[in-house]
């Protein structure tokens, strides 16, 4: 995993709303289920999670409620994705079938609850820092 240079900053496709991140990722995914295909209009959708502390957005207004500890931003938003590796796959179950995307970590559905403590701290591990 490579950590990304912070802060990160990134837009929507029109432009209109640009936001800034300033802290390391939670965690990455992607996620395979109908759902994510069809709103990306390809075989998965990409994502990163952080701290809702550490996101701010810096021009225009975004749509969706943000949760109050999490904000959770598909990667392909950003600027730079150098940075960006799925660190585990979700609804691995409903993917296609020559998606082979090689994440350390695949479920078939979403992770369950006592699945994401210990998803969470081995991606901090990868990216050498402790969460």
């Amino acid at each position: 995993m490579k950590y990304p240079n912070l802060p990160l900053e990134g837009g929507c496709r029109c432009g209109k709303v640009r936001f800034r991140v300033t802290a390391p990722p939670i965690i990455t995914m992607l996620c395979h289920c109908k759902g994510c295909q069809r709103m990306s209009s390809s075989a998965f959708s990409t994502s990163a999670a952080f701290p809702a502390d550490a996101f701010e957005v810096i021009q225009g207004e975004t749509v969706p409620p943000q949760l109050d500890f999490m904000v959770n931003i598909r990667a392909t938003l950003f600027d730079d994705t150098d940075w960006y590796a799925p660190f585990a796959e979700t609804f691995a179950s409903t993917k296609l079938a020559w998606v082979d995307t090689s994440t350390p970590h695949s479920f078939p559905e979403f992770p369950g609850v006592d699945d994401m403590g210990p998803l969470i701290e081995a991606y901090g591990a990868a990216l050498g820092r402790q969460v």
